[in-house]
């Protein structure tokens, strides 16, 4: 059993993490996470963002949540940046070191990685 010192401790490092996937944020990331999804390693990929999010200083701008099936199993995992009010970038067979780069390149910096594009896929 856990002291309660340690309990509390792992509880805040926890609450940043839940509330980087609840915000409203003018910026939404959302990771695909139907059954197809996570087989494809959703989850993995969700936790990258979550994580690199918090570590770049970017939760008051950016929001990490996951969605269900977006339809396009093959190109599992998908992830989706809304920005604005129309603008929607899908990145697609995204890894855990994708993430960490969309977040760099992307969310901070302002460039999509075109290269990681549904665009770039169907080519």
């Amino acid at each position: 059993m856990k002291s309660l010192e340690e309990l509390a401790k792992i509880r805040e490092r926890m609450q940043n993490k839940v509330i980087l996937r609840e915000g409203h944020a003018s910026t939404r990331v959302a990771v695909g996470m139907a059954t197809c999804g996570i087989a494809a390693g959703a989850r993995p990929v969700l936790n990258a963002f979550v994580e690199e999010v918090a570590n770049q200083n970017l939760s008051d701008k950016v929001t990490v949540s996951q969605t269900g099936c977006i339809g396009m199993c093959r190109f599992e995992p998908i992830v989706e940046v809304f920005e604005g009010d129309n603008e929607r970038v899908t990145y697609v067979k995204v890894t855990p070191e994708m993430a960490k780069e969309i977040v760099e390149k992307h969310l901070k910096g302002g460039k999509p990685i075109a290269e990681y594009t549904i665009g770039a896929a169907e080519k």
